[in-house]
């Protein structure tokens, strides 16, 4: 009966060595995936930062552009000038009367439509845009939507509440078809 005791005694010492492993393993596993999730939040936002400055630049060499090519008059009477199509990272151009949504990039315009769409108009946060567009609400997509709705506010396409939630600030022109263009 002793050489049973032995053996039970041996295969519980083995047994809680082995779960004593694995719980080691499990600690350090811990500790690796809480090092790369901070890894990837710093990544993730210097990624953003570095959207939002190539926006920014894209949008001040626009902007300098268009002050070189200005519209010009002739016996009072204004020249049309064609609206290029708009490409992604360009600049947002200031709201006025009549101007068409189609002269924002795609995201200015799902941003405004999601906007322009809502009923009761109620002001919304960015991260509720986000999730909107079918975006991941993270910290760097979210602050991407922010920044973007940010810079309609500014031009006049949106309105920036002072809590830093968004509305729907001009009703905008029709677009191509007839309908709302966002």
């Amino acid at each position: 009966m002793i050489v049973r005791g032995v053996v039970v005694a041996s295969m519980l010492g083995l047994l809680e060595a082995r779960e004593a492993g694995a719980r080691e393993r499990v600690e350090d596993l811990r500790e690796e995936a809480a090092r790369a999730a901070a890894a990837l939040e710093v990544a993730e936002i210097e990624l953003d930062r570095r959207v939002i400055a190539r926006e920014e630049l894209v949008e001040a060499l626009a902007a300098s552009a268009a002050e070189t090519t200005a519209v010009t008059e002739s016996g009072g009477e204004e020249k049309a000038v064609p609206v290029p199509a708009p490409l992604p990272g360009t600049t947002v151009p200031t709201w006025r009367e009549g101007l068409p949504t189609t002269v924002l990039a795609l995201d200015y315009q799902r941003i405004l439509g999601v906007l322009v769409g809502r009923p009761g108009q109620q002001p919304v946060r960015a991260k509720e845009i986000a999730v909107v567009l079918g975006l991941e609400p993270t910290p760097a997509k979210v602050e991407g939507v922010r920044s973007k709705a940010r810079r309609l506010a500014e031009r006049g396409w949106l309105v920036q509440e002072v809590s830093g939630m968004f509305s729907a600030g001009r009703k905008p022109a029709a677009g191509p078809g007839g309908g709302p263009s966002a």
